[in-house]
């Protein structure tokens, strides 16, 4: 989460500067100087996930060493989730806040002629946001130990391009029905990057099946000796 907020603080300054040093009566510019923010707010991003890979790479051959068996006791998807994760949960954070802060009114969403559905997929959106965090962090540590530059530039790409179907808000539906395919295609190719298979899916439902099953015939042994 600090790796986060450090890329946040520089694509923050980048685009503060660009601003002050250019018209600030172009609208257009401004815009443009928007979307060139996010966009630099993006490559930084990825940028410190790289980074931060390195450094939990010399942490593990650190832990390796002082172990017993010569192995370290986090396995590299362990990391890469929880990097994932942390990236998602403190973006879906600031996603939210200045959302809250509108929300505290006074004033009805939609009154002046808005989108009614603005807090709902905002949430929705963050909701994604947060996912896609995840699922790229174990994409792109997985890449980064492979060597595979290839997942690297289409994480990158993903990143961006869900950035940018954000500026087609508040027609949500051209932003939201996208992001939402894109996140569930990053989650199935996280999950078969992480090891999964379908086969390990029938196998996980088929044991629930069984401890159900069991739960169910216990329950039935059970009724005749109750008072």
């Amino acid at each position: 989460a600090f790796f986060w907020l450090v890329s946040l603080l520089l694509a923050s300054l980048i685009w503060f500067i660009s601003v002050h040093l250019s018209d600030r009566e172009d609208a257009k510019l401004q815009y443009g100087l928007l979307i060139f923010g996010a966009a630099v707010s993006v490559l930084l991003q990825e940028a410190f996930r790289f980074a931060y890979f390195k450094l939990l790479k010399k942490a593990d051959e650190g832990l390796a060493t002082i172990s017993e068996d010569g192995r370290s006791p986090i396995s590299l998807r362990q990391m890469a989730y929880v990097s994932g994760l942390s990236f998602g949960i403190i973006s879906g954070v600031f996603s939210v806040i200045n959302i809250l802060a509108d929300s505290i009114g006074p004033g009805i969403v939609g009154i002046h002629g808005d989108s009614p559905y603005y807090f709902i997929t905002s949430a929705f959106l963050t909701m994604a946001l947060v996912l896609l965090h995840t699922f790229w962090g174990v994409i792109f540590f997985d890449a980064c130990e492979k060597r595979r530059y290839w997942c690297l530039g289409l994480v990158v790409a993903s990143h961006l391009l869900t950035s940018g179907l954000t500026f087609l808000n508040p027609w949500y539906e051209a932003s939201l029905v996208p992001i939402f395919i894109i996140t569930l295609c990053t989650g199935l190719w996280a999950f078969f990057t992480a090891g999964g298979s379908f086969r390990n899916i029938l196998k996980c439902l088929s044991c629930k099946q069984e401890d159900d099953s069991r739960v169910m015939m216990y329950s039935a042994l059970q009724v005749p000796f109750e008072d």
